[in-house]
């Protein structure tokens, strides 16, 4: 784009300066509160995507008609958006988690339309040039986080660099050491096209992917560096880079190999543990993913049609009876296709991926005729390739910059830029800003539950505040059904608290009211469900069933159900 075209966009230097605000900040905020680890940062990431869609809508005159690629990512998010209004509906799904699913689509399908027209108005180059300047920056520093976490852990204070509780590896800011290592090879694509625009010096560029590859070895992730052969699949296969760019990509997967093994020798040198060696010495290599796998084929192969609701899995697959399953308490499938089939139902989920293939081949398409979008697309390929082992498009500061980088790819060309102002999109975007804003005022609710400032109410206000809650009165559901001393007394709360997530201490407390009701089936079905689970904070609850007296005597949690029961009996 020439300097006089830049000259004439409104607002450039704002909007440049909220890129960061938008892509880097929130990966590398590590102060949080209870009850939630992320919510700050999926916060920020609203907020600032907020700000920075309201700016690039101020420069964009009235979009045109969509194309059928980005017509066919709008109906992803439409009937997804669809399937969880009728999860609210019919599902049991609470509202305050549905309302948050929705927010999120809403917010994606925007920065999608928008990145869309950025391209069609001939400003989608320097859009993707900040938005891949925030993502180097957040890369960078999210490297060296990992490097406090994984070799000076007593540095990690929770306020700027969050403490590491994976067995040694790093988890940067976002505390996971997945998604970690999904920034971090994010961070290495955005690398290309800035190295390509010369907006980044080579001498730079080379040492800023050897540290962002040094932190994805750090994570111990094999997701991670089943990414890297991708990058070394786009160096092998794009002729448009540079020479030395595409030894670079190709190259990565043998420096990690080589990064790996030097870390693995250091380990023994310093009588420590490599956490990624031990992650590969585990005796399940999928980390419970091949159970949680069959687990769900087995609800899809009970519920083919219909699924078991949007946003339901956990529900239906906690309550439903598996002697042999993964002893974590998963809320997800930790597979984007089979989650999207288990919840939505066969015919759905394949309209779903239908229309989601259709844009990424309309993508696909786009990048082979512009070599500048192709870094645009790996991007995408990269989430799509995590979402096959995780689930980070769940989480905001993933799903917005990978809807950007999907409508860019899907806008049409534009043969010169245009300026102007887009009231429809400005209007969405400060709507999408301000709902943002309510809701981390909302999330302060629940928040003084579990860590009230000085002169806080006692807790059972607090906690009947909380559930007053919009977005988060689930929250407010938990701790009242968890502390209660009679849980029969609190029965509404587990309408909302069991839908989110069915641990330990909820599991009990559910059992416990139930068996106060007099619904002692139910409790005992609960009860069986919480043994397969072979968890030590159960130990006390289950220890009364070795010195219970005759049979006809025993305490509900030691006797099977008189009747088989299904999850939708709990609804």
């Amino acid at each position: 784009m020439s300097r006089e075209a830049l000259a004439s966009l409104p607002d450039l230097r704002a909007w440049l300066v909220a890129a960061p605000l938008a892509v880097a900040l929130p990966p590398l905020l590590a102060f949080n509160l209870p009850p939630s680890s992320t919510f700050l940062n999926q916060a920020a990431a609203l907020i600032g995507w907020s700000v920075w869609l309201l700016l690039l809508a101020g420069m964009l005159p009235r979009p045109t008609r969509p194309g059928p690629g980005l017509a066919s990512l709008q109906g992803v998010f439409g009937l997804i958006a669809l399937a969880a209004l009728g999860s609210m509906i019919w599902a049991g799904l609470p509202g305050s988690l549905g309302l948050s699913a929705l927010g999120l689509l809403a917010a994606a399908a925007l920065t999608a339309w928008i990145a869309a027209a950025l391209r069609s108005a001939g400003h989608g180059e320097l859009a993707f040039e900040a938005f891949c300047g925030a993502l180097v920056l957040a890369g960078a520093l999210s490297s060296v986080v990992g490097l406090v976490q994984a070799f000076a852990p007593d540095l990690a204070d929770g306020f700027w660099v969050a403490a590491t509780g994976a067995g040694g590896r790093a988890v940067g800011n976002l505390r996971q050491p997945n998604h970690l290592s999904s920034l971090l090879l994010w961070a290495m694509i955005a690398v290309v096209p800035l190295l390509r625009a010369r907006r980044l010096p080579w001498a730079l560029g080379v040492p800023l992917c050897g540290l962002m590859l040094f932190g994805v070895v750090l994570t111990g992730s094999r997701t991670g560096l089943l990414g890297t052969l991708l990058l070394a699949a786009w160096g092998a296969l794009d002729r448009s880079l540079e020479r030395r760019t595409r030894l670079l990509l190709v190259l990565t997967p043998v420096a990690g190999a080589l990064l790996w093994l030097g870390m693995a020798e250091w380990a023994r040198l310093h009588d420590t543990v490599f956490a990624g060696e031990a992650q590969l010495r585990q005796s399940d290599p999928s980390s419970s993913r091949f159970g949680i796998w069959k687990n769900t084929l087995t609800l899809i192969a009970t519920h083919p049609w219909l699924g078991v609701g949007f946003g339901e899995f956990n529900f239906a697959w906690t309550l439903t009876p598996f002697p042999g399953r993964p002893v974590a308490f998963f809320d997800h499938t930790h597979n984007l296709e089979l989650q999207l089939a288990v919840e939505l139902g066969l015919p759905l989920a394949a309209l779903v991926l239908a229309l989601l293939a259709r844009a990424l081949w309309e993508a696909w398409r786009a990048a082979r005729a512009a070599p500048a979008l192709r870094a645009a697309l790996v991007l995408v390929l990269m989430a799509a390739l995590h979402s096959q082992f995780e689930y980070p498009l769940w989480y905001a500061y993933f799903l917005l910059p990978a809807a950007f980088a999907f409508g860019l790819c899907l806008g049409a060309p534009a043969s010169g830029a245009a300026a102007g102002r887009w009231p429809v999109g400005m209007a969405a975007a400060l709507l999408l800003l301000l709902g943002s804003l309510a809701s981390v005022a909302d999330y302060w609710r629940v928040v003084v539950i579990f860590q009230p400032p000085a002169g806080a109410p006692s807790l059972a206000q607090r906690i009947e505040e909380g559930r007053r809650s919009w977005l988060f009165g689930h929250h407010g559901d938990y701790a009242a059904a968890t502390v209660a001393e009679h849980p029969s007394q609190v029965m509404p709360a587990f309408e909302r608290a069991t839908h989110y997530l069915l641990d330990t201490r909820l599991m009990m407390a559910w059992a416990n009211a139930l068996a106060e009701a007099g619904q002692i089936d139910r409790a005992r079905h609960l009860a069986q469900r919480l043994r397969e689970f072979r968890n030590e904070q159960a130990a006390e609850y289950f220890a009364v069933c070795d010195n219970a007296p005759m049979a006809d005597r025993r305490p509900y949690q030691c006797v099977p159900p008189a009747v088989q029961l299904d999850y939708r009996a709990f609804k």
